[in-house]
């Protein structure tokens, strides 16, 4: 096993790690960093309800009304 941060090697079981799956705490602390200055970002889906039509709206536009 190898620490995604530093690639350094973690010989042994991971229970010896406190700070698993990183190395160390510095290594732990980098990570966090990262997410908090959105180097890491998660793809978001879009939301569903943004592509549904609400009960009894046609699909048109709700604005051309006659």
């Amino acid at each position: 096993m190898r620490c995604p941060i530093c690639d350094a090697a973690m010989p042994g079981n991971w229970i010896e790690y406190p700070e698993y799956p990183f190395c160390s705490r510095r290594c732990k602390t980098i990570d966090l960093g990262r997410w908090l200055g959105e180097d890491y970002r998660v793809a978001a889906k879009e939301a569903e309800h943004e592509n549904r039509s609400t009960p009894g709206e046609s699909g048109g536009d709700q604005d051309d009304v006659r």
